[in-house]
C-alpha cells in the first residue's frame, strides 16, 4: 500500500513520500497562481479553484491568500466564503456544507504528527477528517484540529481552538472551544428577508 493510500485511509504514512511531495507542490503551484490573480477577476479565480478543489458548489468566494496541502480532499457547498489567510491542511477530507462563512486567519488541520520523537523525525503522521455542516459562521483566528465535526447552524467565536465535536444550533467559543448556549428564536432580529 502506498503512503498516499495510507494517508487517505487514516493510517500512519510518511509525509515526505515522493508522490505526496509532488502532489503538494502541484497544489502549491496552483495556489501561487490563484493568489496572484486580481480579486476583481472572480470568474478566473473560481475556475482555478474548481480545478484545485475536490468539489465546489455554486457561488464560491475565497479571498487571497488561501493555502492548502492538496486541494482534492476539500469539498465546499453552495455560497462558501473564506476570508483572507484561510489554511486547510487537507491530508484527510475536509468538507463544508452550504452557506459556510469563514473569518480571516482560520486554520483547519487534519494531520497529527507521530508522538514518538524518532517516528516524528522519520516523517510519520496520521490524518483525520474535518466536517463542517450547513449555515456555519466561524469567526476570525479559529483553529480546528483533526477529527472534529462542527454541526449545522453554529457560530464559533473568534480565537477559539476546536478540539472536540460541536453540536448543531449552538454558539461555541474558547480555548478549548465549548458550547456557550443554544441559538434560539430570540436571536432573530426580525429583519425583513429579501430572498
Amino acid at each position: 500500500m502506498s503512503h498516499k493510500d495510507k494517508m487517505l485511509t487514516q493510517e500512519y504514512y510518511i509525509s515526505w513520500d515522493d508522490e505526496l511531495v509532488a502532489e503538494r507542490e502541484r497544489a502549491k503551484d496552483a495556489l501561487f497562481e490563484f493568489n496572484a490573480i486580481r480579486p476583481s477577476k472572480r470568474d478566473e479565480r473560481n475556475k482555478l479553484l474548481c480545478q484545485l478543489l475536490g468539489s465546489v458548489g455554486e457561488n464560491p468566494w475565497v479571498e487571497s491568500p488561501f493555502n492548502c496541502d492538496f486541494g482534492y480532499n476539500i469539498s465546499v457547498g453552495d455560497n462558501f466564503y473564506a476570508n483572507t489567510n484561510c489554511t486547510i491542511l487537507d491530508c484527510a477530507p475536509v468538507s463544508f456544507g452550504d452557506n459556510v462563512l469563514i473569518g480571516p486567519n482560520v486554520s483547519f488541520y487534519t494531520p497529527n504528527h507521530a508522538f514518538d520523537a524518532q517516528e516524528r523525525a522519520a516523517g510519520y503522521e496520521r490524518s483525520l477528517p474535518i466536517r463542517v455542516g450547513d449555515n456555519v459562521w466561524i469567526s476570525g483566528s479559529v483553529t480546528v484540529v483533526p477529527g472534529v465535526t462542527i454541526g449545522s447552524n453554529c457560530i464559533i467565536g473568534a480565537g477559539s481552538v476546536i478540539t472536540r465535536d460541536i453540536p448543531s444550533n449552538v454558539v461555541a467559543a474558547g480555548v478549548p472551544c465549548k458550547v456557550i448556549r443554544p441559538i434560539t428564536d430570540q436571536d432573530k432580529l426580525g429583519l425583513k428577508l429579501d430572498l
